[in-house]
């Protein structure tokens, strides 16, 4: 029942050149302003931020940022509300929503990260559509977790999910871990790899593996492959961080703060399904 979001996979091909996917497409949006190439140049031959002109409007602030990363993230949590109590009212039309939802989400977020110049109201449809299917998703776990005789999974889940980001927020902010090359590089293979068996452990689900589960029900491999996705999704946080701290030092519109708040917001439920899965399959094999 986990999600397969798509920037996931947007994520690394566009992480080729050494930055979070955010930043690629704002850089293209840098690009169509029509100063991008000497400001690219720069940054990248002379190591050394632009502070330039970026055309026309104003320029994107960290307050921009935060202010539409929590306007997105207010939005999700709404709908999830809303998505939570149509499922447990009417489980066959939940399980309808949590179908459509996904297939959704998934249109919407490779829209999102593909368009050179972002649409704000398109992004507040992704956090519309994606609230909705973590609210019926976050509902199924719970009954599976209720029949495992283990509730409060969902809570739980929702905390770890906000330390984590606050742990790697604080980790980035100190320098204690860098976005350099080669970690991005280590990033861009491991999530890779992941998402090769994240799909092969779909296809083997179908066919019972792990308790329809896949790989990640099988025994010790499935709960290590479980923390691995925790791991991965946690530290994409800081390719995120250094997306956001890049954009505004390029400069880049203002309009693009919406960009690094769904990137932000994609990481988050990315990260929040994988603790929540994590918990279950642990109850699960208590």
């Amino acid at each position: 029942m986990q999600s397969r979001n798509p920037v996931l996979s947007k994520l690394g091909t566009e992480s080729s050149n050494g930055s979070g996917f955010a930043y690629d497409e704002g850089k293209s949006a840098f690009q169509a302003a029509g100063t991008a190439t000497s400001a690219q140049a720069q940054f990248d031959t002379m190591g050394q931020p632009y502070t330039g002109p970026v055309g026309v409007g104003a320029r994107m602030t960290m307050n921009d940022v935060i202010v539409k990363s929590a306007i997105l993230l207010i939005v999700t949590i709404l709908f999830a509300v809303v998505g939570w109590n149509i499922t447990s009212n009417n489980p066959s039309l939940g399980m309808i929503m949590l179908v459509g939802t996904m297939f959704v989400g998934m249109g919407l977020g490779f829209a999102n990260s593909l368009m050179k110049k972002i649409n704000p109201v398109l992004v507040l449809a992704y956090a519309v559509v994606e609230g909705l299917f973590l609210g019926a998703i976050s509902f199924q776990y719970n009954q599976i977790n209720l029949s495992n005789n283990y509730p409060g999974a969902v809570q739980q889940a929702i905390i770890g999910t906000f330390v984590a980001f606050a742990v790697m927020l604080a980790l980035y902010g100190t320098g204690i871990i860098k976005a350099s090359p080669r970690f991005k590089k280590m990033m861009m293979i491991a999530m890779f790899s992941y998402l090769a068996i994240g799909i092969v452990s779909l296809i083997s689900a179908l066919f019972g593996v792990g308790g329809g589960w896949g790989f990640y029900g099988v025994g010790a491999f499935g709960i290590a492959l479980c923390a691995i996705g925790v791991a991965l999704a946690a530290f994409s946080l800081v390719m995120d961080f250094e997306a956001i701290s890049r954009g505004i030092e390029m400069g880049l519109p203002e309009r693009e703060s919406w960009r690094m708040g769904f990137g932000l917001l994609v990481t988050l439920i990315w990260l929040y399904l994988e603790i929540l899965r994590l918990i279950t399959i642990v109850a699960s094999n208590r």
